[in-house]
């Protein structure tokens, strides 16, 4: 019998089996194709030849939660203690896996904020618990009246992503004040804050949970090296919880991955010396105008892009087709791949939207863009 009875391959795999093989540009799945810092391979070739192989502890390699204590510290102007409120993951996925099955038990509501991560909702159910979906506004802010209404006695947890994953969106001082408001008014409620884009933001940058002093203290905050240092392959990120919070994650964690990958661990711990995480989003804002350049004269309607590397687009102008198809048709007849966003609600809402990853060297995006402006 299935635990997961109603989960099926995930989009991802489906668009990127099929990019592959009708030889399409990929730009549907969230990964980079440009070269990492050569300061940080060349810091992995050194440490190949060290004694950077074994175990670390399992919290974490003890050097590298130092500095992200010191980053958190210097980003946000938080204080956090690395032995008892930080866990580093192997990616922020497990992270967030971790989390959910300490702390969401059977019967316990977790509210998830549609379109949304695919992973939220089978890490609810494998731990028994009890997926509560409520959709964004069209415009992608949230209904606040809605997710208010969602809670109830039995609410365990709220799962937000800021910057929002798939749409681009980030939360507004409005938003965290009502946030807090609501969660004020249910105080058992734990939220879990997905932040695994916090450097990749543009005109604004994001209100990090670590700067909300009300909601820190009930707050899971999940973080991505993966996404900020473009090396997804690497699967490393990072929770930071408060250490009631935290000694239960790591009774999870222990026993599904006990530690993670030694060499990475170092690898960043030392790579942290020399990179400056504001150099982040001005990078990928350059990308983000770039690809917006470059389609401006499509057919396709560029939907606001506040921050992570995904740039949704409206083909309204172009097919009545549902997102799904019109995707599958994208890649067979004009070689892109995208990713359609009804795939991220719960009751397949379609806008006719899609998303395309910019997180690629110019010529993919010179090549893709000019196929899609001939459609």
């Amino acid at each position: 019998m299935s635990k997961l009875p109603n989960i099926t391959t995930s989009i991802f795999t489906v668009m990127s089996k099929m990019a592959a093989e009708y030889n399409a540009i990929n730009l549907s799945q969230g990964f980079p194709n440009f070269p990492v810092d050569e300061k940080l391979t060349d810091i992995v070739a050194q440490l190949a030849k060290e004694d950077v192989h074994q175990y670390t502890p399992m919290a974490g390699f003890p050097p590298l939660l130092n500095k992200i204590a010191s980053l958190v510290q210097k980003s946000y102007n938080r204080t956090i203690q690395p032995e008892t409120e930080i866990l580093i993951t192997a990616g922020a996925t497990q992270g967030i896996y971790s989390s959910i099955q300490a702390l969401v038990g059977s019967g316990d509501e977790v509210i998830i904020l549609d379109p949304s991560y695919d992973s939220y909702e089978p890490n609810v159910l494998l731990s028994g618990g009890i997926p509560v979906r409520i959709p964004l506004n069209d415009d992608y802010t949230p209904n606040w009246d809605l997710i208010e209404k969602g809670c109830n006695d039995n609410t365990k947890m709220i799962v937000i992503t800021n910057p929002h994953n798939p749409t681009g969106k980030i939360l507004s001082m409005t938003d965290i004040e009502r946030l807090e408001s609501i969660l004020a008014k249910f105080p058992k409620i734990i939220l879990l804050s997905d932040e695994v884009y916090e450097y990749i933001t543009f005109e604004q940058k994001h209100l990090s949970i670590h700067t909300r002093p009300a909601l820190r203290n009930r707050a899971i905050i999940t973080a991505s090296f993966g996404k900020s240092f473009h090396i997804t392959g690497w699967k490393i990120g990072y929770v930071v919880a408060p250490e009631h919070l935290m000694k239960e994650i790591k009774k999870v964690h222990q026993f599904l991955v006990f530690s993670v990958n030694s060499i990475s661990q170092a690898a960043i711990s030392q790579y942290l010396d020399y990179v400056s995480v504001e150099e982040i989003s001005p990078f990928y804002q350059q990308k983000r105008d770039y690809f917006q350049k470059l389609l401006s004269n499509s057919r396709f309607e560029l939907m606001p892009c506040e921050g992570t590397y995904f740039q949704v687009v409206s083909y309204k102008a172009i097919s009545d087709e549902n997102d799904v198809d019109f995707c599958k048709r994208l890649i067979i007849e004009h070689g892109v791949a995208a990713i359609p966003i009804s795939t991220f609600y719960e009751n397949g809402k379609d806008l006719r939207l899609i998303r395309f990853c910019f997180a690629k060297d110019n010529a993919t995006l010179e090549e893709a863009a000019r196929r899609l402006c001939a459609i």
